[in-house]
């Protein structure tokens, strides 16, 4: 079973600026594709953003040109970098399997970001 241990979180401005990791264990993370998953209040579970072991990259429209996802699978771990945040960022991150929808029925224990002034 593979595990997700998501950190980098935080409280920020908006405009400003967190990278998250993800690191997972128990798995051939490069055959992989992954994703970022959130969570906000009141609301469903969303795709962030997806990296597929092929190289491929796919973003919600609402971070695309403000969200880079990344790869280090020398150290089974994805990243978001994550630009220009807005209120509406805030929420909890997580990262799983699959780059549309998760396709693990579990998840880590994510990582809070808060965007206020």
């Amino acid at each position: 079973q593979v595990r997700f241990v998501e950190s980098g979180g935080g409280s920020v401005q908006p405009g400003g600026s967190l990278t998250l990791s993800c690191t997972t264990s128990g798995g051939s993370f490069s055959m992989y594709g992954i994703g970022w998953y959130r969570l906000a209040p009141g609301k469903e579970r969303e795709l962030v953003a997806g990296s597929s072991n092929h190289g491929m990259t796919n973003y919600a429209d609402s971070v695309k040109g403000r969200f880079t996802i990344s790869r280090d699978n020398a150290k089974n771990t994805v990243y978001l970098q994550m630009n220009n945040l807005k209120p509406e960022d805030t929420a909890v991150y997580y990262c799983n399997l699959g780059v549309l929808y998760p396709v693990a029925d579990y998840w880590g224990q994510g990582t809070q970001v808060t965007v206020a002034s």
